[in-house]
């Protein structure tokens, strides 16, 4: 309620002073005072009569009026006192009526709600509490969940510790994700260090394992991929029965390595039985008295080396084939080395036994400084005289072969995940990417996942040395499989793996791997900074049918050194030559070899168009003898100078038409017309070029001898000066070969 302002009047004539009215002024709204007008009228009156000498000092005027007007003073006592006191109630009611407002509002329930009486409020005796409204139950129940919620995120907010597997080598970034931590934070904790990376920088594991326990989690170091393979290898050495051996053939070029295997071959296999497959494969099963014997042909050329260190690592009996008229060569000797360095047995086929000239006690005599002693000279080594053209004592090798493999007595797990070695890809045109692998150990099957080197996939197919399709491969088959992601390299491993996944981790954690230790950081010295970097380079584009000889061919260039030229690949792939090999040859302007391939329509027709030209070859030393000759060609020709003969400038003649002529004597050797001259000058070369005329009596010669004197001019040149040298001389360009 509003406060409002009550005034009091009362009738009569006010005798107040205005000391009075300002004493009133001050005192506050709500006060009331009432003045007590009897007791002065009565007082002053008391006065007046008692001392009556102190009221003649008063004016005469003043005391006629208050006798006049005593009279009518005593007759508005009573009505100005009831006035008062009514102001007096009123004032008071006021009061009351304000508190009692206040008190109502402060009340829980309100008159609306005091009229409203319902059963439950009157039995629970409760009618002047009021009861909550449902926004206020609803503010409630927001606030508890608002609470509970608060309570969630501070338990959410405590760093939550992960185990992070560590690979050999991370980037800053993929550590970041796996600690689920902003990139900057891990960058700044190691500038807090005082190492400065980048984002996409590769920390090494230890760096790593640091970093994952500075930020609160728990570092897994993860196993090397090679570490897991050898496990698994490790885990699938159960359930051993024997095995057929595998029998690798080396030896010299050109001493019937293959003539031996043909023979063999036909003799044990029906004819019409022969695939196409092992011409590229050179691995194939054959049958002697109901025993399996798995071959691998390998070449002797010198560029193969490591196609015959693979095949000897793989085997467990090396046949070395030595012909008995050319005796022990440089490739029989690295045969030997190889099989001694994987530990494997020898037996020795000393062929062409046929032929008049042959010498079988030459070879074993020969044999003796490699530590390679026949049976009769009191040895260990099986050494067996034979024809491949007359098939004599083919059966004695076989049997030899047999013994040797009886006594190491082979053993492996038929039930396992097969485990191989590839000893040769290709890319098909019409079947994709195929491995050809020969299996040591397990059964493998179609469908089965696998993982090759940095390759992996599902079998697909599986071709047998024969040319047909089978559904599983036992222990020492060589195969052809069909269903790799891409071109394996001959050497690698082939594991089987239970599942997609477990291949697909297994092949780039190897990928990873491999990534980590290529661009070495190589530092500047004195002599790298300093050293002339004018030598040449030969950029080289290889294409080849097989990765085997991709593999050779590049080892053979390697080989190739020169101080000025250098052979730089630019790319060695399997497969024909396509566009993409052309364009890389021209924007590198380099060399494109095609070897054992045919480059495909497109390619050919783009390298028409561009003008670069394939060079196709089928034979190794020819590829090399031609990059030889292209390297040659980049070589800087030898020149050579020789003097022919001075001349003395005795006097200068200014001829009409030809200028000035050196009149000179010729002092040593013969000055021609078309020789090169230059001139000397107190001891230096003042100028080189052509003679351009020669006279001798005023005619025109092509030749002056010594002692004779002679007019010569120089073309764009006539300062001559006398005492002057004019030396004439013949330069001869050789060009030079590696």
């Amino acid at each position: 309620m509003e406060n409002k302002k009550t005034k009091l009047t009362i009738s009569g004539s006010p005798k107040k002073t205005f000391k009075n009215f300002e004493s009133s002024k001050s005192q506050g709204k709500k006060t009331v005072k009432i003045y007590n007008q009897i007791g002065k009228s009565v007082h002053k009156s008391g006065s007046n009569k008692s001392f009556g000498s102190k009221s003649q000092s008063f004016n005469n005027k003043k005391s006629i009026q208050s006798k006049n007007n005593f009279s009518s003073k005593t007759s508005l006592v009573t009505s100005d006192f009831e006035k008062r006191k009514l102001a007096e109630q009123r004032a008071t009611k006021r009061l009351k009526d304000e508190i009692e407002t206040k008190e109502k509002k402060t009340k829980l329930g309100g008159k609306k709600r005091e009229v409203k009486l319902t059963v439950s409020r009157a039995l629970s005796d409760e009618i002047e509490t009021r009861e909550r409204s449902l926004a206020s139950v609803k503010r409630a129940r927001q606030k508890e969940l608002k609470n509970a919620n608060k309570d969630e995120n501070k338990e959410n907010s405590k760093p939550i510790k992960r185990d992070i597997n560590i690979p050999e080598a991370i980037t800053v970034r993929e550590l970041a994700n796996k600690m689920a931590e902003q990139s900057s934070n891990v960058i700044k904790y190691l500038f807090g260090m005082g190492v400065s990376v980048t984002i996409n920088q590769t920390l090494a594991a230890d760096t790593a394992e640091f970093l994952v326990k500075e930020f609160g989690h728990n570092p897994i170091r993860e196993e090397k991929a090679e570490e897991i393979i050898q496990k698994i290898k490790e885990s699938r050495s159960e359930n051993l029965k024997n095995r057929p051996p595998i029998i690798t053939v080396m030896g010299h070029v050109d001493h019937g390595k293959t003539s031996v295997l043909d023979v063999l071959r036909s003799t044990n296999v029906v004819s019409g039985e022969f695939g196409g497959i092992t011409q590229h494969i050179g691995a194939y099963q054959i049958e002697n008295q109901k025993k399996k014997l798995t071959f691998i042909d390998t070449p002797g050329h010198a560029a193969f080396t490591e196609m015959r260190a693979r095949g000897s690592k793989l085997t467990d009996v090396v046949v070395l084939v030595v012909a008995a008229d050319d005796g022990v060569k440089p490739q029989t000797i690295e045969s030997i080395k190889h099989a001694k360095a994987a530990n494997v047995p020898i037996v020795v086929a000393i062929n062409k036994c046929d032929l008049p000239e042959a010498d079988p006690q030459k070879v074993k005599n020969q044999l003796l400084e490699y530590e390679l002693i026949a049976e009769d000279l009191s040895g260990d080594t099986l050494m067996v005289e034979i024809s491949a053209k007359t098939k004599k004592n083919l059966d004695k090798l076989l049997e030899s072969i047999t013994l040797q493999a009886e006594i190491l007595d082979l053993k492996t797990d038929f039930e396992s995940e097969a485990t191989g070695i590839v000893l040769e890809s290709k890319i098909d045109v019409g079947r994709g990417p195929v491995a050809t692998v020969i299996i040591t150990s397990g059964t493998l099957k179609k469908g089965d996942y696998f993982v090759s080197g940095l390759r992996w996939g599902k079998v697909r197919a599986i071709i047998n040395d024969k040319g047909k399709n089978i559904d599983m491969a036992l222990p020492s088959t060589p195969i052809e499989i069909l269903g790799i992601n891409g071109a394996a390299k001959a050497g690698d491993d082939f594991i089987v793996l239970k599942s997609e996944k477990e291949a697909k981790s297994l092949s780039e954690t190897r990928a990873e791997e491999s990534k980590g230790g290529k661009n070495p950081l190589s530092f500047a010295t004195q002599e790298s900074a300093f050293k002339d970097k004018s030598s040449e380079e030969l950029n080289l584009i290889i294409k080849s049918d097989v990765h085997g000889s991709s593999e050779a061919i590049k080892n053979a260039i390697s080989q190739i050194k020169h101080d000025e030229v250098k052979p730089k690949i630019i790319l060695s792939d399997i497969g024909m030559v396509t566009e993409t090999d052309v364009t890389l040859a021209k924007a590198s302007n380099a060399v494109l070899i095609a070897f054992n391939v045919k480059p495909s329509k497109e390619a050919k027709k783009l390298a028409e168009n561009e003008k670069i030209k394939i060079s196709s070859y089928n034979i190794i030393y020819e590829v090399l003898d031609f990059i030889k000759q292209r390297m040659s060609g980049l070589l800087a020709p030898d020149v050579k100078e020789a003097i022919i003969g001075t001349a003395q400038i005795l006097e200068i003649f200014k001829v009409s038409g030809a200028g000035k002529v050196a009149g000179s004597k010729v002092t040593e050797g013969e000055i021609t017309s078309n020789s090169e001259v230059r001139i000397i000058r107190d001891g230096a070369i003042i100028y080189t070029g052509k003679v351009g005329t020669l006279f001798r009596e005023k005619n025109q010669v092509k030749q002056v001898s010594s002692g004779q004197e002679c007019g010569i001019t120089v073309k764009d040149y006539m300062d001559f000066q006398k005492n002057d040298t004019i030396e004439a001389f013949s330069v001869t360009s050789t060009e030079r070969s590696i």
